[in-house]
This record gives C-alpha cells, sequence and structure tokens, in this order.
C-alpha cells in the first residue's frame, strides 16, 4: 500500500501533492503503513481514505478503488450507520469504539449481515483543529455468527427433544430454521428407495410463497443435482439460473414451478442411501455461506435424530401394547390356533400326514380315505408301499431317505392304487422336523388328464393351422404350374401340328413360347428351393458394389421413369461370399417389391455399408459376433403394417388369396440370405414406406472378377476318341444329354443308377468325364459311386448335375479337383461347354483354341429334372 500511494495522483484531489501534505499526516501515515493491524486514515473534509496492507481486505471488492475516495462514496451501503460516528469525532473531538457492531455491507453484488469491531480516533493538525479520523478495526462476523448458530441450535434441541410425535417434531424444526435464515420456504421429509421422489407432509413459508406439499421428482432438478443429494453432499444454490449445475431449460421450469432460485438443501444418507432430506428455498437470489449450508446440515441431523426417537419409543410402545395383549389372551390365541389347525386337517382336500425317518405313517387326515378309499387303520402304523405303484417303489424309497438326511421334497409325483385297484397321480411336499417327515399330497389325475387333453387339442388345432397353410400355398404353386404347363404343353401340341401339317412356318414361334414357360418355370423351382434354403448356392468373393452397378440400369428400366433411383456405396466396402446371381436376384426381387408398392412414383434408395456386430447386436438379430456387408433398399411407398411385417418370412405365410400364385415373396430374399449365413431385417410405417436390410458375412479374401454369365458361344466339339459317361435314372434327361454330346463327337456310355456307373468305371472302357445325376436309385447316389471310382479312377473328371436338396451331398465335403457341380433346370449348350472346359483342364489335355473342322452348333436346347 505504500508504493500505491506513492503511486497516486494525490494533486488532482483535496489534499494535494504529497510533499505539501501536514506533518500530521505524514505521522499518521507513517503510524498506519508500519502497524500490522488492520489501520486506516480518513482525511480532509470529505474524509480522504488511506489504509495499510493489513486494512486492505475490509473493502474487498472495493479494493484498491477506494484509495484516495470520500469515505462517504466508499462506504455508500453503511453510511447511514458510520456517518454519523464520523460526524461525531469530528464535532466532539472524542474518540469512539464500538463492539459486535452490524454492518449490512453489499459483497459480490449481495447484502451481506457482518460484524465488527472498531474504533475511530480524532487527528488534529499543527493549528489544533481535527483534521482526519485514525481507524482500526476487525471483522468479528464468525464469532458473531457461530455464537448466534449455538444458541439457535441449542434452544431447538431443547425444544425438540420436549416433543413426542414427529410432525410436531418436523413442523417446529422447520419454522425455527426458516425464521433463522430469513428464508421464504422450508420443508423436511423422506425419500424412497430409488432416491428420487422426496415426500414432504408439511412445510413453513413467509406468506410470501405458496406450501408445497407432496411427492416431488428430484430427478427434474437435473442430474448434477440428484446425485450431489444421493452422495450426501450439502447442495447449495445461490441462483438457479446462473448455476452451471441449474442453468438447463428443464431445470430452470423445475425451479420456477416451485418459486425458488436459491435453496440449501441437505440430505440424509443413511445405510447406504439417501433416506430424508431438509431444505430451505428463497424465491429470489441470495448470497448463501458455507455457514448457511452447515446450519441447515446440523438441523437436519437433529430433526432425522428426533424423528427416530420418537419413531422407535412409538414402536416400543406399540410392542409392549403387543406383548400385554398377547399375554392377555394368550391361551384363547392357542386355543384357537388349535381349532384352525383341526379344521385345516379335517377339511382339507389335499392328503396331509406324519411320518417317521424310514416313512412309517403316524398321522394322516380324513382326505386320505375320501381320496383313495382306505381306512385310517389300514394305512397307520405301516409305510405306503404297498399302495405304491410297482414302477414307483424304487423312487420313491430313495425320496424318502432323502428325506431323513434334511433334504426338503418340492413336488415329487407318483402313483397311489386306491381301494377300486385304480391308480391315482400325486404331487408330494414333505419337509424334515425333529426326525418326521411332515407331508403334504395332491391327487393331480383329474389335472394332468386335462392337460393331455388340452395338449392334444392344440395339436390338432396346429396341424389343421399348418395344413391350411400349406394348402394355401400349395393352391398357389398348382395355378402358377398350370399357367407354366399350359404354355408348354399347348406350343408342344400345336408344334406336332404343324410338323405333320408340313407347315413350317410357326415352328420357331411355338419352340420359343415353349422355351419361356419352361425357363419361368426354372425360376419359379429356383424360388421354392431358396424359400426351403435348399437350393444349391455357387458361393464367391464378391463386392457387393460392383454388384450393384451390374444391374443398376435394369434396375431403371424396371421401376420405370416415374420412380427416382438413388445408388449409395460405401467406400472401402467389404467383401462377402455369397452367389452373386441369387443375390442379384434378390436385389431385383426387392426392387419389383418396392416399385409396386409406388404405384404413383416415388423415389427408391439402394445403399451398401459395412457393419461390425458385437455380442448384443448379434444376439438381436440372431447372428454370431463379427463383421457383415450390409445392402439396404428403401423406398416412399405405401409401407406395411405390423402384422405384415410380422410375418414376412415365415415358411406359409401368404397375402394373396388361394389361386392367385404361391406368394412366397420376402420368403425367397429370406431363404437365400440365411442360407448364406446373414440375415433380413425390415422396417416400415404405412404411408412413409420401407426399408428391408441385408447382413452377410464379410469375407477376408480378393474378389471374383470372373464373368458369371452364361456363355454365348458355340460348344467347341470333342477331340477324337473322348468319351463320357452319362449316370441318370432319367431317360429323356439321359437321352437329351446323351444326344448333345453325342453330336459334338464325344463318345457316350450310359448307366441308369449308380451300381450300373460304377462296374463300367471298374472295367478297362475308356471313360474320360462323368456326367451324373446326385440322386441315384439303388442306394447309391452320385457323390458315392464317384467317389468308389476315383479309388481306381483317381484323376476321373466328374460333373455332378442336381435339382434338389442333394446339393448338400456336394456341398458337405468340399469338392476335389476336377469336380464341378451344374444346377438343374440347364441350358444344354451351357453343359456341353462346361464338359468341354472340365476335359480341358484334366491331366494331359490341353485345348487348342477354336474349333475344329466341321464343328455345328446344335440348336440350344435346356434339360429339367422330374424334380
Amino acid at each position: 500500500m505504500g508504493s500505491r500511494i506513492q503511486a497516486f495522483d494525490w494533486a488532482a484531489t483535496p489534499l494535494g501533492a504529497p510533499r505539501d501534505w501536514p506533518v500530521s499526516l505524514r505521522a499518521a501515515l507513517s503510524i498506519c503503513l508500519h502497524s500490522s493491524f488492520p489501520t486506516a486514515i480518513y482525511w480532509g473534509p470529505d474524509l480522504r481514505l488511506l489504509y495499510n496492507d493489513a486494512w486492505a481486505p475490509i473493502p474487498a471488492e472495493r479494493h484498491p478503488g477506494a484509495l484516495g475516495r470520500p469515505a462517504a462514496e466508499v462506504w455508500e451501503d453503511i453510511w447511514n450507520v458510520v456517518g454519523p460516528q464520523f460526524a461525531k469525532v469530528l464535532r466532539t473531538g472524542e474518540g469512539f469504539s464500538t463492539f459486535d457492531q452490524l454492518l449490512p455491507l453489499e459483497r459480490n453484488g449481495q447484502v451481506s449481515e457482518t460484524y465488527w469491531n472498531y474504533s475511530f480516533t480524532p487527528i488534529r493538525g499543527e493549528d489544533g483543529r481535527i483534521m482526519g479520523v485514525f481507524n482500526q478495526g476487525h471483522e468479528v462476523t464468525d464469532r458473531v455468527l457461530g455464537e448466534r448458530r449455538n444458541r439457535f441450535l441449542l434452544n431447538l434441541s431443547d425444544r425438540l427433544r420436549a416433543l413426542s410425535d414427529a410432525g410436531s417434531i418436523i413442523d417446529t424444526a422447520q419454522d425455527a430454521l426458516g425464521r433463522h435464515l430469513r428464508a421464504n420456504r422450508v420443508g423436511y421429509g423422506d425419500v424412497e428407495e430409488t432416491a428420487r421422489y422426496f415426500t414432504t407432509g408439511s412445510n413453513w413459508t413467509d406468506g410470501t410463497v405458496p406450501s408445497r406439499v407432496g411427492i416431488h421428482d428430484l430427478e427434474g432438478f437435473g442430474p448434477e443435482v440428484l446425485a450431489a443429494l444421493r452422495a450426501g453432499v450439502p447442495l447449495l444454490i445461490q441462483d438457479a439460473a446462473s448455476d452451471p449445475r441449474t442453468s438447463s431449460p428443464e431445470s430452470l421450469a423445475a425451479f420456477d414451478a416451485i418459486d425458488t432460485r436459491a435453496v440449501i438443501t441437505a440430505s440424509l444418507v443413511k445405510e447406504g442411501r439417501m433416506k430424508a432430506a431438509l431444505y430451505v428455498h428463497a424465491r429470489e437470489p441470495r448470497s448463501w455461506t458455507q455457514r448457511d449450508a452447515e446450519l441447515v446440515t446440523e438441523v437436519a441431523e437433529r430433526t432425522w435424530s428426533a424423528v427416530e426417537r420418537v419413531k422407535a419409543e412409538a414402536e416400543t410402545r406399540a410392542s409392549e401394547e403387543r406383548l400385554r395383549e398377547l399375554n392377555e389372551t394368550l391361551e384363547a390365541q392357542v386355543a384357537a390356533r388349535t381349532e384352525e389347525r383341526d379344521r385345516i386337517w379335517q377339511v382339507s382336500r389335499d392328503m396331509l400326514g406324519v411320518a417317521d425317518e424310514n416313512g412309517v405313517w403316524s398321522s394322516i387326515n380324513p382326505a386320505w380315505s375320501h381320496t383313495l378309499g382306505w381306512e385310517a387303520n389300514q394305512i397307520l402304523g405301516r409305510t405306503s408301499e404297498w399302495l405304491e405303484h410297482p414302477d414307483d417303489r424304487a423312487r420313491t424309497r430313495a425320496e424318502i431317505a432323502q428325506l431323513a438326511q434334511g433334504r426338503t421334497t418340492l413336488a415329487f409325483e407318483n402313483r397311489f392304487q386306491d381301494r377300486d385297484g385304480r391308480y391315482h397321480d400325486l404331487s408330494w411336499t414333505a419337509v424334515p422336523a425333529d426326525g418326521m417327515l411332515y407331508c403334504v399330497a395332491r391327487d393331480v389325475t383329474e389335472e394332468k388328464r386335462r392337460a393331455a387333453d388340452l395338449e392334444a387339442a392344440q395339436g390338432q388345432l396346429r396341424q389343421a393351422q399348418k395344413m391350411e397353410a400349406v394348402g394355401q400355398l400349395t393352391g398357389g404353386l398348382a395355378h402358377d404350374f398350370n399357367n407354366l404347363l399350359t404354355g408348354v404343353i399347348g406350343s408342344l401340341d400345336l408344334l406336332g401340328q404343324r410338323l405333320a401339317q408340313g407347315r413350317l412356318g410357326d415352328a420357331k414361334r411355338y419352340v420359343s413360347a415353349a422355351q419361356d414357360a419352361a425357363q419361368r418355370a426354372a425360376a419359379l423351382t429356383h424360388r421354392l428351393l431358396a424359400f426351403s434354403r435348399r437350393q444349391t448356392l455357387d458361393p464367391k468373393p464378391t463386392n457387393i458394389n460392383r454388384l450393384v452397378g451390374g444391374v443398376e440400369n435394369l434396375v431403371r428400366r424396371t421401376v420405370g421413369p416415374a420412380i427416382a433411383v438413388d445408388v449409395a456405396g460405401a467406400t472401402d466396402l467389404w467383401l462377402t461370399l455369397v452367389d452373386p446371381p441369387q443375390l442379384e436376384n434378390a436385389l431385383l426381387n426387392l426392387c419389383i417389391n418396392a416399385r409396386d408398392a409406388m404405384p404413383d412414383g416415388g423415389r427408391l434408395t439402394i445403399e451398401t455399408a459395412n457393419h461390425l456386430f458385437g455380442e448384443r447386436e448379434a444376439s438381436e438379430y440372431d447372428l454370431v459376433c463379427g463383421p457383415y456387408v450390409g445392402l439396404r433398399v428403401t423406398d416412399t411407398g405405401t409401407g406395411m403394417p405390423a402384422e405384415v411385417i410380422a410375418n414376412a418370412f415365415d415358411p406359409f405365410f401368404t397375402t394373396k388369396p388361394l389361386g392367385h400364385g404361391t406368394g412366397l415373396g420376402l420368403s425367397m430374399v429370406y431363404g437365400f440370405v440365411r442360407q448364406s449365413g446373414g440375415q433380413v431385417r425390415i422396417a416400415s410405417r404405412l404411408g412413409q414406406g420401407t426399408t428391408v436390410d441385408l447382413y452377410l458375412p464379410r469375407h477376408e479374401g480378393q474378389a471374383d472378377e470372373a464373368d458369371h454369365s452364361s456363355l454365348a458361344s458355340r460348344p467347341p466339339r470333342a477331340r477324337k476318341g473322348q468319351t463320357v459317361l452319362v449316370v441318370d435314372d432319367e431317360p429323356t434327361v439321359r437321352m437329351l444329354i446323351a444326344d448333345v454330346l453325342d453330336e459334338l463327337g464325344y463318345g457316350i456310355i450310359e448307366a441308369a443308377d449308380g451300381a450300373s456307373g460304377l462296374a463300367v468305371l471298374r472295367s478297362d472302357a475308356q471313360v474320360d468325364l462323368v456326367v451324373t445325376d446326385v440322386g441315384l436309385p439303388g442306394g447309391m447316389n452320385g457323390r458315392q459311386m464317384a467317389d468308389a471310382a476315383r479309388a481306381r479312377r483317381p484323376h476321373l473328371l466328374v460333373l455332378f448335375i442336381t435339382g434338389y436338396a442333394e446339393a448338400a451331398v456336394i456341398r458337405g465335403d468340399q469338392l476335389e479337383p476336377g469336380m464341378q457341380v451344374m444346377t438343374k433346370p440347364f441350358n444344354l449348350d451351357d453343359l456341353a461347354t462346361r464338359v468341354c472346359n472340365l476335359l480341358d483342364s484334366g491331366p494331359g489335355s490341353p485345348r487348342q483354341h477354336g474349333h475344329e473342322a466341321g464343328d455345328e452348333r446344335p440348336e440350344q436346347a435346356s434339360v429339367s429334372d422330374k424334380d
């Protein structure tokens, strides 16, 4: 402060420059600056302020701006108190001192109650006139308020000790604390087990705010407030609007609802949880102090203790009263209990009994005779072994032995024979105690019969429902296949008539119509197999972004110009192991469904993404944990109701009426994706559209760049001497395959079953390749035949053809080199090309590019299977 005084521009004040100051001021200032006690000097007509370092904390935030200012400005908020004191000293020339003087000082923007011990001493100039005032003092607020707090608590404890009911204790504590702190509202109440809901039965208010009794949700005041209260930390909020814990709109709304801006709440945590709380409310912001929070906490603890005391005293009195009443009525109660027990024993429909540890009955109730027809004297004094069903005796003896060792029996069932020779199903509960077995048996014969009847009825109902669903599905299949077969049979009939008439002009048209109907039948068969998850899949590492790009134009043409198509492929999309043509079919199926849901146009979005499913997500989706590739199709169409979504993947569910097609719909997509190790999910809202998500497992490896489309070039002719063994139990299929390969120059050997084919392969006949059905009659399938033949011909080339679930015979084991599979129905040109490629891949069989001389391409044909 010496430095500040030297640097101050005193020339701008009435005191003038320090070099012109009178000796009396210099001397007083020297004493002031060298004193370790808080000291100040007020000098001149307007009492300009100078002070030392020990006095600097007294003006608080007014320091250092108080230096050199008039006293009336510095102490404007308390001038009504200290102004007259200054005036008296200046007027009389006599010193003044005061102790525990209340000065309501403004600190931090709030008026605070402070107490001081200080003195004013006049300072005379050289001419004897009073020129200033010498001031020393210090704050005693802590001591004054502490003494007042102690007196308050002592008085409160005396008052609470004299009360004998909880309501009076709470009201007294609320009233005393509210008046002492000059609050607007005070309340005490209990907190339920979750420590969230606070219940008050009464409030004290000063009349400026309404009472707030009832149940209060503490969570509404903010998570930090609730956490502090649950932890037992006193909550002190001076202004809810500026406190970061409560300044959110939701928290402020909760405070506004109770007309409160400042609050102190003491929570009482007992036995590990918050059980009660005491709050103090102010409707306007208020500068609560830590001292105030400590006082509220102390009052809360004393209130709790007093309430618990009267509760304990009340419980003690109640217990004493109950004991007195019990003693007075004990004999009557014993008689009544005995009578009740005897009545229960007599009227119970359950069989009650007491036996020793060996199972010898010493007491039974009348229900034994009512249930089994035997008299009590026929049962008492012996075990029940003679009543037990022979198949149950060993189990029953073992259970009694367990009871004798102290184990309780619950719901043990056996059968007892009644007097008429019929057996009753009994369910036993038994407890061992003091060397005896106390048993209860219920006759459940009728219950088990009814349960069996109910199960049988439910089984019949399930079978009827299943048959109805199967009927609906098969009706749809019959409708679709009859349409397709009509096209095949009708076209062939007309073709035959035209050939007989020598009219060949329409022949090509009828052949095309028959082929088209047959191809559509094949597509329907593939959908059925996908639906049943029994189709033969040929999975390959696939980049779904590339696959979507390949069918994007087809999708746009299919949905039409009224529907906008957006494609959003994820960058760095993972690969998945899937059958690409089947995934294309599934995607087109979903896009056609979306088109049908948007008859007036809309937007179709196709997206891809990477997903990593943890345990929770994988369990929810019925998948294993790990990485998956997602394909999403979203439309803005009519949407699906909840009942349709719930059943969309069910095996026999369809929204189509009988005779209007199979209605396989999403079941085909679902079957294919599940067979590929993935999952399908639907999200839809009526009028807002549908989203279908396909999740397929990630594949670590390189993408398959091969073109999986059918080859358009003509199959090459056989090299001289190449022989193919054709094994198929269907003569038509065998004949077609043999004819096509024969036209290409291959030698042909035919066999109708596995045993015949194996006999050829075990002979010395030349066989370069075997084309065999998987499902063959006679106990040997195509795979078994090929494996047996390879024991003699280890490099034998094999082409399996299959049309149904026999694919599991192939896919169940990894195909060996030199083995391939084709799915029926297939194009015969594709078959011929596959045969050629297999032969070229065999050992010592390199083929030169180009066709041999005289190679002719036969008319395109196809073959199916009886399946």
